[in-house]
């Protein structure tokens, strides 16, 4: 479960101050994968990133009961110098996880060669996006926070493998994903919510939360 009370959010952007969340409060249960629908510029990537812990609210308490993603794209915590070998094994520690099963899971799952050796900032966009995404396969959390829905690959044996993961995955976990887009969502979740005005409100399903997000777009 991840909970938010009464959590502000506002950053100065130079000429007038941006309120992200605004004395906000929200439940997202375990069982019970959730879209957010937000325009673009409107603080869909801080959410995500306060659901991991990245960033602090300003007001408010963000209370957590499970183990929860750091997000699909994250790569603060891999070193652009390594290679995706070396950068697997040290996550795997992190995490008091076996070196040897994440370092083959990921190579299996990303399919990049003898890429795989070599270090991070050589690669391109995509790769990066493949390898990050296995890494975060990688490991079974409770709830999975994906920022803007699947990595942009042309990789068809990448994308088939990823996505049947990630499927059979929420079998048993949950899955937060924000977005400007309703189709994004459709996929995963049932229930969503408009981030609208610093509020975020909750609905029973992806169709009530596409009409507040029409309206007011």
């Amino acid at each position: 479960m991840i909970e938010f009370r009464n959590v502000s959010k506002s950053f100065w952007t130079g000429k007038q101050r941006k309120v992200i969340l605004d004395r906000a409060s929200f439940r997202i249960d375990l069982g019970n994968s959730m879209g957010i629908l937000a325009a673009n510029g409107t603080g869909k990537t801080t959410i995500i990133n306060m659901m991991a812990g990245l960033e602090k609210p300003d007001e408010g308490t963000i209370r957590k009961t499970s183990r929860v993603s750091f997000p699909l794209g994250f790569m603060g915590g891999v070193n652009n110098k390594h290679s995706a070998r070396e950068n697997c094994r040290y996550i795997a520690r992190l995490y008091g996880l076996d070196p040897d099963y994440v370092e083959s899971f990921c190579r299996w799952v990303c399919g990049l060669g003898e890429y795989f050796e070599m270090p991070l900032a050589t690669y391109s966009s995509g790769m990066r996006s493949r390898f990050c995404f296995a890494l975060l396969l990688s490991i079974e959390f409770d709830i999975y926070l994906i920022d803007e829905g699947m990595p942009a690959t042309s990789d068809v044996e990448f994308n088939r493998k990823a996505g049947n993961i990630l499927q059979e995955r929420l079998k048993q976990a949950t899955v937060v994903i924000v977005s400007h887009s309703a189709k994004t969502l459709e996929r995963f979740c049932r229930s969503a919510a408009v981030l609208k005005d610093g509020k975020l409100y909750q609905f029973e399903t992806l169709e009530e939360a596409k009409r507040l997000y029409d309206y007011q777009s």
